[in-house]
Formats: C-alpha cells, sequence, structure tokens
C-alpha cells in the first residue's frame, strides 16, 4: 500500500491466508513425511476407503448406513428411525455433540487433522494429484504450463464426480445410484442436479477455497475456546525451549552473547503449514492440529543435533511446565452424561415395536344418538408399519359393551408405509360419565404387534343414571 493512500496498513495479517493489501495469500504447504505424516496417511486412507465402501455395507438385508429423506427413513447400524421418533433422534444427537466435547476437551482438535473429510480430502488426494500432475514448479511457485493446469483441473473433477455419486448412495442407495449413472439424465433430473450441483461445490472447495473453509467457515475453530482448557491436548511450540531464537551459526555463539534458544528459525514449520500460520504465535484459530510442523521441527532438529519435540503435542498448562492430567471436571462430567444419554437411548431402542399407533384428530359433529338410544362416535389414528414386510392388521375391543365399526379392518400395511383410517364406536348410554367414555382398543398384526391403547371418545354431556 503506497504512503499518500488514505487507508492505513494493519499492523500484522488479520488472517493467515490474507496479504497486508487485502490480497489472498495461496497457501502451498511443503510436505514432511515423517512419522505423524504416515500416522496420518494411514488413518486417512482407512477413512476414504470406509466412506466408499459404506453404502454398500448390508446387515441381514438392511443398509448399515441410510438416510432416505424421499421415504423419511434414518438407518444407523441397521436401526431404522423416522421422524415420529423424535426422542430417539433426539437422543442419538446428544450423543454426537457431547462425545465431541469429550473428544475435544481430551485430545484437542483432532478431528480437524485427522478425520475432517476438508483436511483428508485436501491433504491426502487432491494437493499430491496436483503436485503430481504440476511437477515441480508449483512448489517452487513458477509458472505451470496450461495444459498441466487443465489436466489437473479435468481429473480433480472426474475424482469430485464419482465421491458425489457416492454421497448420493448413502441417500437413495448405490445400487439405485448405479443404474442412474448408466441411463439418461432426463430419466432421474433430481439425481442428476444434486450429483453435479455437489460435484461443482467439491470442486469449488478443494481447488479453489481450500483452506478457506477451515479459517473462515467452520465454527469449529471458534468453539475451541470453550471446548478447551488448559489441559486439552494441542499441538504447541515450547517457547521456553526454544526462545530467543536465531540462526544457526557455524562458528558457534560469540564469547559474552546472550544464550540462544534451541529455535533456528528455519520458518519450516510455517511452510509445512496447511493453514499458513506460525505454530511459535502460541495457540491459534486456525490451527488444525495436523501435526506437520511436529515432523518438520523434528527433522530440522535431528539435522542441527538437538533433541526433537521443539514442537510436540501437549497443552497449555504442559508446554509452561506445568502437569499433564485427563482427569479434571468436564472429562468426568462428559462421559457420566454420556452414559446417561445412551443408556436412555438404549432403553428406549429395546421398547420399540413393529408398529407405531397414533391418534387423530376427528372434524365435524363429536358423536350422534341413535334410536336403538345408543351413542355412536367416531375416532381417528395413525398406524404407521416399522417392519421390513407387509402386515396384516386386526382391531377388536376387550369390553363388549363397546361395538366397533371398522370397514379398512383387516387392513395390510406396507413395509415402512403409514395408513389413516377412522373406527366407529357404538357404546350405551350408561358406560358415560360426565360426557367421555373410555374404550380398551386393542390392534394386533398376527405377529409380535399387540398394542392396547384405551381412548376417550366424547358423548353425550348429561347423562341419565
Amino acid at each position: 500500500m503506497s504512503d499518500d493512500s488514505p487507508l492505513l496498513s494493519p499492523e500484522e495479517h488479520v488472517l493467515s491466508t490474507l496479504n497486508q493489501d487485502g490480497s489472498r495469500r495461496w497457501v502451498r504447504p511443503r510436505i514432511v513425511h515423517g512419522k505423524w505424516w504416515k500416522r496420518r496417511a494411514v488413518v486417512a486412507w482407512a477413512l476414504i476407503l470406509l466412506f466408499n465402501i459404506l453404502p454398500w455395507v448390508q446387515i441381514a438385508g438392511k443398509p448399515l448406513l441410510r438416510l432416505d429423506v424421499v421415504a423419511r427413513e434414518f438407518t444407523f447400524f441397521t436401526v431404522t428411525f423416522r421422524p415420529t421418533e423424535t426422542l430417539l433422534l433426539t437422543l442419538l444427537l446428544l450423543t454426537v455433540f457431547f462425545g465431541i466435547f469429550l473428544m475435544t476437551a481430551l485430545f484437542g482438535r483432532v478431528w480437524c487433522g485427522w478425520g475432517c473429510p476438508q483436511t483428508v480430502y485436501l491433504e491426502y488426494l487432491f494437493r499430491p494429484l496436483e503436485k503430481w500432475i504440476a511437477g515441480p514448479n508449483l512448489a517452487k511457485g513458477k509458472p505451470v504450463p496450461i495444459e498441466r493446469r487443465v489436466m489437473s483441473i479435468v481429473l480433480c473433477g472426474l475424482v469430485c464426480l464419482h465421491l458425489a455419486h457416492t454421497f448420493l448412495a448413502y441417500f437413495v442407495g448405490p445400487q439405485e445410484v448405479l443404474q442412474w449413472s448408466l441411463s439418461s439424465p432426463s430419466e432421474h433430473p433430481a439425481g442428476f442436479a444434486i450429483v453435479m450441483g455437489v460435484t461443482a461445490l467439491m470442486m469449488f472447495d478443494f481447488l479453489y477455497f481450500r483452506e478457506q473453509m477451515c479459517i473462515l467457515a467452520c465454527p469449529y475453530g471458534r468453539l475451541q475456546s470453550v471446548l478447551l482448557d488448559r489441559k486439552s491436548l494441542i499441538v504447541g511450540y515450547d517457547e521456553k525451549r526454544g526462545e530467543p531464537r536465531g540462526k544457526l551459526s557455524k562458528k558457534g555463539a560469540a564469547e559474552g552473547a546472550a544464550p540462544q534458544g534451541d529455535c533456528i528459525d528455519c520458518g519450516w514449520c510455517s511452510a509445512v503449514c496447511p493453514t499458513g500460520i506460525d505454530i511459535r504465535n502460541g495457540l491459534q484459530m486456525e490451527c488444525i492440529h495436523c501435526t506437520e510442523c511436529i515432523d518438520a521441527c523434528d527433522a530440522v532438529m535431528d539435522k542441527v543435533g538437538k533433541p526433537r519435540g521443539l514442537i510436540r503435542y501437549s497443552s497449555q498448562d504442559g508446554l509452561e511446565g506445568g502437569k499433564m492430567g485427563f482427569l479434571r471436571p468436564r472429562t468426568l462430567l462428559y462421559p457420566l452424561v454420556l452414559v446417561v444419554i445412551i443408556s436412555l437411548f438404549a432403553w428406549q431402542l429395546t421398547g420399540l415395536e413393529s408398529a407405531t399407533l397414533l391418534p387423530r384428530r376427528v372434524q365435524g359433529q363429536p358423536y350422534t344418538k341413535l334410536e336403538d338410544g345408543r351413542i355412536q362416535t367416531t375416532v381417528a389414528f395413525s398406524l404407521e408399519n416399522r417392519s421390513e414386510e407387509t402386515r396384516t392388521y386386526q382391531i377388536a375391543s376387550d369390553d363388549e359393551r363397546f361395538e366397533l365399526r371398522a370397514p379398512t379392518f383387516p387392513m395390510k400395511v406396507g413395509p415402512g408405509e403409514s395408513r389413516d383410517f377412522v373406527v366407529v364406536v357404538l357404546a350405551p348410554l350408561e358406560v358415560y360419565d360426565r360426557g367421555k367414555a373410555e374404550v380398551p382398543f386393542r390392534f394386533t398384526d398376527g405377529v409380535d404387534f399387540d398394542h392396547p391403547m384405551p381412548r376417550n371418545v366424547p358423548g353425550p354431556y348429561s347423562v341419565s343414571r
């Protein structure tokens, strides 16, 4: 920015990917194949393999994981949930949230560096693919030939297209996606639009937006101030050991000079960082705990003959000379809450029946008095078959004083289907008390669904006893 500009220059970088003049600072991290990189590579490729094969896995004819939005069925580990089971879905979400809280309190942002799809695919698939095609010019910051850039975009686009098809398979099933991919897009325009949209979003993210997703869009980094504490595991720089930093002199320290720390200010920890930060500036929102700086610093320490661990896994207290400990109030409270939630979830899950029966409101006249003196009332229900086969349902009453007229019964309901129906109840006047009578309905399917449901039906508000 020129001296005569009316705008003030910032004293430092506002973001690690933003230059002082407001332009984007492109991050092209180098790679050091240290022990942590290799460990993350094993985890990353295992997750990539899992993502591609999970839609195909079935147990007892049911998918291991399926999010069928159209049919409103969500299958997790062969157990199918429906939107009407709000308590189960709420408990499942609470389990996920508190699991994240516990994991972060113990191990920091291990999810970001080891398990997040953004990190896994960008660092172990797209960036290596781009570097392999572009050649050494990319690493040196030199212009890449246009034909290599086009080849890189096309190849990355094909990878995104495959990932988009796999993503769709989690919602409609892999066989359906395979059939769609071999037919004309006009036969399944919605599926085609979803695949194209997801492919375009992935290409924008992995080819352009990249680390900006972690820095600008993802809220997880901004939540770490409340999810972490001073004993949480982080990737940190040992300032006591490393400072004051300075270039390594071949002649050694001059006589009378101030002692120098182990950090030789080589800049490798910043050169390998996928978000472009300097880990020596302390705990930062942009740090995703990918351990690239640990491998880089350990390699430099080996070359200069100094012990490893200048940058290492530790905690804020540990880096300042304090003790590291896993036991503290939040790491005891989170597991306790998780045990309660999981116990409630298991209890609710074991109590699931093969069908769900809910009463419905009936519009119109609440009752009619017949010529024979009996009261005729109409009640309504909604029945959902939660089993994997067609069931035939029957309705009856355990009280002989009530006559039930249900023309739709016996009623066949297909797997996963829901049917609304009405039942006409005829009862003598004397069974009513203060305008209501409790009718003991019983619904059965002849297999494992035997559901008694007492139901109050309206009647006359003045009763002669």
